[in-house]
């Protein structure tokens, strides 16, 4: 019960967030520039490090031509109660000059944490890079980084939601 209430307040919340326009384009295929050989997911050096399990990788949860929402998920991180994650991003994959950065507060009770960061200051119609991280409230680094990912921000007055999965459209 507590997971689907926590489900519909996530979903109330990007609706809210990306309520500029009523025009819904479906969301699109995120995918990397980079060679197989460099498109590892995460690194699983990463992952010991930190003591963290990703759940679920980085994905755009929504966006409109001036924001995106990037969520990821990880096993609880435990330590302080307030945690960021952090999102680097650009137009040019080798220089992600820009950043995003939420707080959260996690719940002790909960196994897993919900990184959800708002990503501002986007042009329409443009491709967007980035690289997600987190760190607790000291700023010291969970140890993961994601590799690069991407996005296209929609058409003015368009938006994104992928968030919650779209049903599958008919053909």
């Amino acid at each position: 019960m507590n997971r689907l209430l926590v489900q519909l307040a996530i979903a109330a919340t990007v609706g809210i967030l990306l309520s500029c326009s009523p025009t819904v384009t479906q969301p699109p295929t995120e995918t990397t520039q980079l060679p197989p050989s460099q498109n590892a997911q995460l690194s699983s050096s990463a992952k010991k490090s930190a003591g963290l399990e990703v759940i679920k990788e980085p994905a755009l949860e929504g966006a409109r031509e001036d924001l995106a929402i990037i969520r990821w998920t990880t096993k609880n991180p435990g330590g302080t109660d307030v945690h960021y994650g952090i999102v680097h991003y650009g137009t040019d994959p080798n220089n992600l000059s820009q950043t995003g950065k939420n707080p959260i507060r996690i719940n002790r009770d909960n196994r897993d944490t919900v990184f959800r960061v708002r990503v501002p200051d986007l042009k329409p119609q443009t491709t967007y890079y980035y690289r997600v991280e987190a760190t607790d409230s000291s700023g010291k680094n969970h140890g993961i980084e994601s590799t690069l990912k991407q996005f296209t921000t929609p058409a003015a007055g368009e938006r994104i939601v992928a968030f919650p999965p779209q049903p599958a459209q008919p053909e």
